[in-house]
């Protein structure tokens, strides 16, 4: 049984588009996520969406970027599915885990999330470094460079440090690194911010 899954970042955006979609490639039903970003932790939509499939079925989504917060996260979220003996497709962009070719993609896509861990593991780590060179503050806690608060965002949304231990290494509180991040986050626009995620914020096509 095939399983839909659309997701729009806005309240103002319609599902329309994306349930017309998944519903004419045979979805026996479609489970809904309104006004959620790609990076939210918490779907309930898609949470309802993992529970439902069981073995032979398949997780069908109009593309790509509904379903994963970043690449590692699409992995884990296919690769899970996977385990249970269910598949996964994207309409537009023609992919499909039950096939051969389906396979192949999520393979070289794993290969390449491994690759995004590795890079992000080597910025933290010269960020890190370079903060240690420059020496470690005394008295009031420091205000954070706009590298290291970058560096920190990497690794927590990455999944390679907690929010608490990432303060811990740049040696300020964790309120601290939590106001920085929430402060870069209201400056920058989510695309430029957040330029490995696989949600690009485009309107008026969800």
């Amino acid at each position: 049984m095939k399983i839909g899954y659309a997701r729009i970042s806005t309240e103002e955006q319609s599902l329309d588009l994306q349930r017309d979609a998944l519903m004419k490639a045979g979805c026996a039903e479609v489970f809904e996520d309104r006004g959620v970003s790609g990076v939210a932790t918490r779907r309930p939509g898609l949470e309802a969406a993992l529970e439902r499939i069981g073995a032979n079925d398949v997780l069908v989504v109009w593309k790509l970027d509904r379903l994963g917060r970043s690449l590692p996260h699409l992995i884990e979220t296919v690769t899970e599915m996977r385990a249970r003996g269910a598949g996964f497709a994207s309409l537009s962009e023609s992919i499909d885990t039950t096939t051969a070719g389906g396979k192949l993609v999520f393979h070289i896509m794993g290969a390449l999330a491994e690759f995004e861990r590795t890079l992000i593991v080597e910025r933290v780590n010269a960020g890190i470094a370079a903060a240690k060179r420059r020496g470690k503050h005394v008295g009031r806690p420091r205000k954070l460079t706009i590298e290291q608060v970058a560096h920190a965002r990497e690794a927590i949304e990455g999944g390679l440090q907690t929010r608490a231990g990432m303060a811990a290494l740049l040696g300020v509180d964790d309120s601290t690194l939590w106001r920085a991040i929430r402060a870069a986050n209201d400056a920058v626009p989510a695309v430029a911010r957040l330029p490995h995620t696989m949600d690009g914020g485009r309107h008026g096509h969800h």
